[in-house]
């Protein structure tokens, strides 16, 4: 049973991002970001466990270091406004500054410093809070501010590369998926994309969680008599890197199909990427099916057919493009 505190950290939580994406003003929009960041470290915090303090106090610095310079920027940008002899320049540094802090704050290439060292120390729920909620306030305010192209474009070039090779020499399931994200530039895409990760991705966190698995050598070593489970977590897998016929690969057909006419050269860039995203998460299936072995683990958790959630998004996750391509005509 959750317990009466986190109920009430959730709550301001979500309050926080709501805050932030719908303000009218700058003020109130750092202060739904400050309320989000102070309901996430109690979340954070877990009794006796020093890799959840260590972490908690890596992203309170983070988040703070952002949050101050987004802050300054705010300040900076309205004294600049009211000046007379005010330049294009002055302006164009300012707006950088304000998207920096933003990627700064999710985690996004070339301020991904961070996330993969926090996301180590955390349990699996928090992970998924990190993942998934806690991009949306800054993707939303990234989404407002960034209209430079090439900026953009230089953003999805460092993403999808170091996303790729930033996981090839990972052995620990919560870096690997912590790697596993990019950014887009049009609304609606992002919309579709995100919603898509954030499918797989809890689909995949609940899973994980549900047998205690943080480590690639425990899907080697457990559900040696349940063949059914293991195949889930890495169909799962497969589906987030984006292989067909799984559902993560519909973003990227649709990204494919919008970009093809002006952005060929970036289409070949996210291909070769996803390549290499493909080739280690191919790499764990086949090593976890060829390598399997009898060995004790006692954290094993045996499967119960009642976790309606848990099929449910394992199912959408797997079989949903196929379900789409016989239901919809969407291309």
């Amino acid at each position: 049973m959750v317990k009466i505190y986190k109920m009430i950290f959730l709550s301001t939580l979500f309050m926080g991002t709501m805050i932030s994406i719908s303000s009218y003003t700058w003020l109130g929009t750092w202060m739904g970001l400050e309320i989000n960041l102070l309901s996430f470290i109690p979340l954070m915090k877990k009794s006796k466990s020093p890799f959840s303090s260590e972490s908690s106090m890596k992203y309170f610095l983070v988040q703070a270091i952002a949050s101050s310079l987004f802050l300054f920027s705010i300040i900076m940008s309205m004294i600049v406004n009211n000046l007379i002899n005010e330049t294009l320049y002055v302006n164009n540094l300012l707006m950088f500054m304000m998207n920096s802090t933003m990627m700064l704050k999710m985690g996004t290439a070339p301020f991904h410093f961070w996330f993969p060292q926090i996301i180590e120390g955390m349990n699996w729920n928090n992970s998924m809070i990190l993942m998934t909620w806690q991009k949306i306030a800054p993707m939303m305010l990234l989404s407002y501010m960034m209209k430079s192209i090439n900026l953009i474009l230089t953003v999805i070039i460092l993403s999808t590369m170091i996303g790729s090779i930033g996981g090839l020499n990972q052995t620990s399931m919560r870096k690997i998926l912590a790697y596993s994200s990019s950014l887009l530039y049009n609304e609606i895409m992002w919309t579709i994309y995100f919603t898509i990760y954030c499918i797989i991705t809890i689909s995949m966190i609940i899973l994980l969680n549900k047998f205690n698995i943080y480590y690639l050598k425990q899907l080697f070593s457990s559900f040696f008599s349940n063949f059914f489970m293991k195949m889930m977590i890495l169909f799962n897998m497969l589906s987030l890197g984006g292989l067909p016929p799984f559902l993560g690969f519909l973003p990227k057909w649709i990204i494919i199909q919008y970009l093809s006419s002006n952005y060929s050269y970036l289409i070949l860039w996210m291909i070769l990427m996803t390549l290499i995203t493909l080739y280690f998460y191919l790499r764990i299936t086949y090593m976890s099916i060829v390598l399997s072995h009898n060995e004790l683990n006692y954290n094993l958790i045996h499967f119960n057919k009642n976790n309606f959630l848990m099929i449910l998004l394992s199912f959408i996750s797997i079989y949903g493009l196929i379900i789409l391509s016989f239901g919809f005509n969407f291309f």
